[in-house]
C-alpha cells in the first residue's frame, strides 16, 4: 500500500499534532487525535459483542416474527430486505464511522458536524430514556417467568391454579377438546391474570396497585446495570413503515448507541467490516427467530383447530410470554428449557439496556466534561435511579397498557425522524466529500459510489414517510386522550431539534447574516485540525 493511501496511525500522535500532506491540498481531510484519557475496548472482540448484543435483542424474537405476519408474511420480507440493504445498514456504517472519527457521544458530535442540529443529540436521549423505562419493564417480566420456571411443574402447564378462571382451556395432550372465541390457554392466563394481574384495572383510568414482585424483579435489574456501567466500556405505505421501523429499532442507528459505542475504538478500527458482521448477524436472526415463531403458531393452530392470526392477536410481548412459554411447556424437559429461555430474553435485554444507557452516559459526560468527569459513579447512579423511578408506574396491575404507550409512540416514529434528519445533517451539510475523507483517514479506503448516494438520496428518501398506529392490547381499546398524550410523547423529543435550532440562530444570526471567514486553521477545538480548503456549507453553519 503506498503511502499516500495508507491509513493515518492517530493513536501515536501527540493530541495536537497536524499531519499534512501537499497532494490533499484540494481536498481537505480533517485528521483527529485521540486523547490519553478517553477510554477504549480492552479487545476488539468486545466491542463486537457489544454492538451485536445491542442490535440483536428482545425485538429480533417478538416485534419482527409479529410484523411480519402482520404484513404478509413472507412478502413482508421484500421491503423489510430492501430497507435493510439502503437505509438500515448505510445508516449503521456512518454511525459507526461518525462515533469512531470524532470520539464522541450523540451531543457533542454535532460540534465538529453542524452545531444547528445539536438537538438531535438531545432528541436521542430522551428516545434512548423511554424505551429504557418499558424495556426494562419487559425484562422484569422475563425476569419474573425466570424465577417462575425453578419449579417441576410449569406454573402455566395447567388451569388448576388459583387464577384460572372457567375460560382456561388446556388443549395439549388432550382430544375431544372444543376452543371458542371465549378461551384462554393457561399460559395466557398466566401472563396476564398472574403476572401482571391485569383484571385488577379497567384500564389507563385505573392502573390499579402496584406489583412488589415486579418492583422486585426491576430494583434487582437495574441494581445489575449499574455495577455493568458505573466504571465505563472496560467492564461492559404501511408495509415500508413497518419495515423502516423495524429495521431501524433492530439495528439501532439514532440511538446514539453505534456513536457512543463506537467512539472508544481506536482511530484506524475497521467499522466498515463491523457494520456489514454486524447486520448479517442481526437479520440472519431475525429471520431465525421468524421461522420458529411461524413454526409454533402454526403447530397452536392445528391444535386449536383455528386461524394463525387468532393465536397472534396480540402484538408485542404476549409471543414473548404466550406463544414461546405455551410451546415450551409441551417439550420434553419443559423445565430446563424454560429456564434457559428466560434467561437468554434477559441476558438479550439487558444486552441492549446496557448500550441505550451507556448512549446517554456517553453524551452526557462528553457535553459537561468539566462537571462529571470525574463523577461518572454518582452520575450513573443518578440515571438509573431517575430509570427506576420511571419505571414505578409501569409496575402497576396496569402497567402493560402504559408499556404499550411509551413502545408505540416513545421511540417508533421518532426515532425514524431524527435518523433522516441526521442522514441529511450528515450528508448535505457537513458534505458527503468530507465525511468520505474521514472515512479514508481511518481506514485507508473511500466509501464507494452505493454508499454515497445512500448517504445523500436513498436513506433518506426511505425514512421520509411516518405515520402513528391504532393502539390496541387485550381487547383494550385506548381511549382518545391516550392517543394526544402519545402524540406527546412523541413529539417530547423531536421537538428538542427545532428548539435548538432557534436558540443557535438566536445568539449567532449577526455572524450568519456577516458570514465571516474561517481562519486557516478550521475549527477551534484543541482536537480537530483543518487543512486549508474551500469555504463550504459546514463552515458557514459552524457560525
Amino acid at each position: 500500500m503506498s503511502e499516500q493511501n495508507s491509513p493515518v496511525q492517530v493513536d501515536s500522535l501527540p493530541r495536537q499534532a497536524i499531519q499534512t500532506n501537499p497532494s490533499h491540498t484540494a481536498n481537505p481531510v480533517l485528521l483527529t487525535t485521540q486523547t490519553d484519557s478517553r477510554d477504549k475496548w480492552s479487545k476488539k472482540v468486545d466491542f463486537l459483542l457489544s454492538v451485536i448484543g445491542f442490535a440483536v435483542d428482545l425485538g429480533n424474537v417478538w416485534r419482527f416474527p409479529y410484523i411480519c405476519y402482520q404484513n404478509g408474511g413472507g412478502a413482508f420480507l421484500i421491503p423489510y430486505t430492501l430497507m435493510a440493504i439502503f437505509g438500515g445498514v448505510p445508516l449503521f456504517y456512518m454511525e459507526l464511522a461518525l462515533g469512531q472519527f470524532h470520539r464522541t457521544g450523540a451531543i457533542s458530535i454535532w460540534k465538529r458536524i453542524c452545531p444547528i442540529f445539536k438537538g438531535i443529540g438531545f432528541a436521542i436521549c430522551i428516545i434512548a430514556l423511554y424505551v429504557s423505562f418499558y424495556y426494562n419493564t419487559i425484562i422484569a417480566w422475563a425476569l419474573y417467568y425466570f424465577y417462575s420456571s425453578f419449579t417441576g411443574t410449569l406454573p402455566w402447564t395447567s388451569c388448576d391454579n388459583p387464577w384460572n378462571t372457567p375460560n382456561c382451556t388446556n388443549y395439549f395432550g388432550k382430544s375431544n377438546v372444543t376452543w371458542t372465541t371465549f378461551s384462554k390457554s393457561p399460559a395466557e392466563e398466566f401472563y396476564m391474570r398472574k403476572v401482571l394481574e391485569i383484571q385488577k384495572s379497567s384500564g389507563l383510568y385505573d392502573v390499579g396497585g402496584i406489583r412488589w414482585q415486579l418492583l422486585l424483579c426491576l430494583f434487582l435489574l437495574f441494581t445489575i446495570v449499574y455495577f455493568s456501567l458505573w466504571k465505563g466500556v472496560k467492564t461492559s405505505g404501511k408495509v415500508w413503515v413497518d419495515a423502516a421501523a423495524q429495521i431501524f429499532f433492530s439495528l439501532g442507528p439514532g440511538f446514539g448507541v453505534l456513536l457512543a459505542l463506537a467512539s472508544y475504538n481506536h482511530f484506524n478500527n475497521n467499522c466498515y467490516r463491523d457494520a456489514i458482521v454486524t447486520s448479517v448477524v442481526n437479520c440472519l436472526t431475525s429471520f431465525l427467530s421468524g421461522f420458529v415463531i411461524f413454526t409454533v403458531l402454526g403447530y397452536m393452530a392445528e391444535m386449536r383447530d383455528v386461524e394463525v392470526e387468532d393465536v397472534a392477536k396480540d402484538k408485542g410481548p404476549s409471543l414473548l410470554f404466550i406463544t414461546y412459554p405455551e410451546a415450551i411447556a409441551n417439550m420434553v424437559g419443559s423445565t430446563f428449557f424454560a429456564i434457559i429461555f428466560f434467561l437468554m430474553m434477559i441476558t438479550l435485554g439487558l444486552d441492549s439496556t446496557f448500550g441505550g444507557l451507556e448512549a446517554v452516559i456517553t453524551a452526557v459526560m462528553d457535553e459537561y466534561p468539566h462537571i462529571l468527569a470525574k463523577q461518572r459513579e454518582l452520575f450513573v447512579l443518578g440515571l438509573i435511579t431517575i430509570c427506576f423511578l420511571a419505571c414505578l408506574c409501569l409496575s402497576f396491575q396496569g402497567g402493560a397498557y402504559v408499556v404499550k404507550l411509551l413502545e408505540e409512540f416513545g421511540a417508533g416514529c421518532s426515532i425514524l425522524a431524527v435518523v433522516l434528519l441526521e442522514a441529511i445533517a450528515v450528508s448535505w451539510f457537513y458534505g458527503i466529500q468530507r465525511f468520505c475523507d474521514d472515512v479514508k483517514a481511518m481506514l485507508g479506503f473511500t466509501p464507494g459510489t452505493f454508499w454515497k448516494v445512500c448517504w445523500v438520496a436513498i436513506s433518506p428518501a426511505f425514512l421520509a414517510v411516518s405515520i402513528f398506529p391504532l393502539l390496541m392490547l387485550f381487547d383494550y381499546r385506548y381511549p382518545e386522550w391516550s392517543i394526544s398524550v402519545g402524540y406527546l410523547i412523541g413529539a417530547s423529543s423531536f421537538i428538542c431539534i427545532p428548539f435548538y435550532m432557534v436558540y443557535k440562530l438566536s445568539l449567532t444570526s449577526p455572524q450568519l447574516r456577516e458570514r465571516p471567514h474561517l481562519p486557516a486553521t478550521g475549527l477551534p477545538h484543541p482536537r480537530h485540525n483543518y487543512i486549508r480548503g474551500r469555504p463550504d456549507r459546514r463552515e458557514a453553519c459552524q457560525h
